[in-house]
């Protein structure tokens, strides 16, 4: 961390807009970057923003975003602010000409994320989704080893993301949770692998007016599955993903710091045979191996994410987490909600199928 008074020629000026939940996070992050320099700080409540930066800082607070806009020592934005807002903040911020973070979600429609990333494009910003988990040790390996398929072909994903937790006033637990699990498999499946359709299920027990428990099934290409529980409802907090490939089962529990992923080398291999008789049989065998615990290297994922968004706007290059995968998630959740309309029916990830069923609902 740098202590000088004035920024290095090399520095990304930045700004935060909301210091609500997570905005002093990235705040926290941004102030101990090597190559980022924090020039302002939006909030409507300009006490509070105040109180996050703490007495000892030069920081600029203000409650006004066009300060934000027209300060031409910022080039790059995060945007922490309530998901209905980012749209509109990411809109104006890409019409300035700076470079953008956001919040999960990118927008509440995949049409105004589209939006968004062909606004970027067209100025030659970046735009990159804070999909914070995608920058953890844990999910970096997982997708490293997916990628040079040493895991073999992923047959199913089992997630569990379950916690007494805060019911928000503007979303179901399935636009809070989900987008966490939606992102690491965006992450982690190899190039070419997404889900191709989904069915969904949500419940309000309590009376909230929303879905706090849900359950949502997607379907892979190869007959594989992605399952994953959310809720907001339960006395215990669980951060269980089981990923099951064709050679090894990997078993992560964000959870348990002294042992967050075990690889089984356990199996099932299915094999077919003409029988004497010419009726075909089948064999099935059951691989049993060790177990394995990697060696990961503890950071703060964020500070990843500040380092990875700095290099993206230096170098040009497209973020992991871009505007693009923001929009793929988009896509699933609009298909979960209209899941959940059809009682659960499964719904295709093809744009002219989903439509087709989104009408047979409204009629």
């Amino acid at each position: 961390m740098s202590f000088a008074n004035q920024p290095s020629p090399n520095d990304v000026g930045v700004a935060v807009v909301g210091a609500g939940y997570w905005g002093p996070n990235l705040i926290r992050n941004f102030l101990a970057s090597d190559h980022m320099w924090l020039w302002s700080v939006c909030d409507l409540d300009v006490d509070r923003a105040r109180r996050v930066l703490g007495r000892h800082t030069s920081v600029h607070v203000t409650n006004d975003l066009d300060d934000i806009l027209g300060d031409p020592r910022i080039e790059a934005v995060a945007i922490a602010t309530p998901a209905r807002t980012h749209y509109g903040i990411a809109r104006a911020c890409l019409e300035a000409g700076k470079h953008v973070l956001v919040e999960k979600p990118l927008a509440l429609s995949s049409s105004d994320a589209d939006r968004l990333v062909a606004l970027a494009a067209e100025r030659g910003l970046t735009l990159m989704c804070d999909h914070t988990y995608c920058y953890t040790p844990a999910v970096n390996w997982i997708r490293s080893e997916t990628a040079r398929g040493t895991l073999g072909r992923i047959q199913y994903i089992d997630s569990v993301r379950i916690n007494l937790g805060i019911i928000q006033p503007d979303a179901d637990v399935f636009w809070d949770l989900l987008p966490h699990d939606l992102s690491i498999l965006d992450s982690i499946l190899p190039a070419g692998i997404e889900p191709t359709a989904v069915s969904a299920l949500g419940v309000d027990p309590v009376g909230a007016g929303r879905a706090c428990v849900g359950y949502v099934t997607m379907m892979l290409p190869g007959a594989g599955i992605a399952h994953v529980h959310v809720s907001w409802l339960s006395p215990v907090k669980i951060r269980t993903t089981i990923i099951g490939g064709s050679h090894r089962y990997v078993v992560w529990d964000d959870v348990n710091p002294a042992q967050r992923l075990s690889i089984y080398e356990r199996g099932v291999d299915v094999s077919t045979f003409r029988a004497p008789d010419d009726q075909r049989e089948m064999m099935v065998q059951y691989r049993t191996g060790d177990m394995m615990a990697p060696a990961l290297g503890e950071h703060e994922a964020l500070g990843e994410v500040a380092r990875h968004f700095t290099e993206c706007i230096r170098t040009g290059r497209a973020p992991l987490t871009d505007g693009r995968s923001g929009v793929r998630i988009l896509r699933i959740l609009e298909a979960v909600d209209q899941s959940i309309a059809a009682h659960g029916a499964l719904v295709p990830l093809n744009e002219r199928a989903r439509r087709d069923v989104a009408a047979e609902v409204l009629t």
